[in-house]
């Protein structure tokens, strides 16, 4: 048996520590994210909207080794949400993150399926503190390293 629900359980889940959690009404996800430390949004760090290539790479539930081009859809110091993982990957699983030459390790903790896409969006928590997306100290900086990145991937395709 496993770690994590069973895989064709298309339902939330959120990892919580050492917890599994299966969100399984608005009512629960509600009461779950008003009586945890992110209540009334109270979040560690803001989110930055950002649509960064990335690559993942871990073993799956089988033990076998992959390496997947995704891309983020938010990015945190501490964290970030991935869209477009076609594999699905276990709740509390380790894995390593690069995007461009920096690489750290994060674990997985929910992942929702978008079902009319046969996609996942990933939440991820970095294992330890490291500027992996160069957003500095600053939302200033955050706002200067998005656009470079941005500028940069659109340098990248048109040439």
């Amino acid at each position: 048996m496993g770690y994590g629900p069973n895989p064709a359980d298309s339902r939330e889940y959120l990892y919580s520590g050492t917890k599994l959690i299966r969100l399984s009404s608005v009512s629960e996800r509600i009461s779950i994210l008003t009586n945890n430390k992110f209540s009334n949004n109270k979040r560690r760090d803001d989110r930055v909207k950002a649509v960064l290539p990335i690559r993942v790479s871990g073993n799956d539930a089988s033990g076998n080794s992959y390496s997947d081009l995704v891309h983020t859809l938010d990015i945190t110091p501490t964290g970030a949400r991935l869209g477009s993982v076609h594999r699905l990957l276990e709740i509390g699983s380790l894995l390593s993150v690069q995007y461009r030459q920096h690489k750290a390790e994060f674990r997985v903790i929910w992942r929702k399926l978008l079902a009319n896409r046969g996609e996942h969006q990933v939440g991820l928590e970095a294992l330890a503190q490291k500027d992996v997306w160069g957003l500095g100290s600053s939302p200033k900086a955050a706002s200067q390293s998005k656009a470079d990145a941005i500028s940069h991937d659109r340098a990248t395709v048109s040439a």
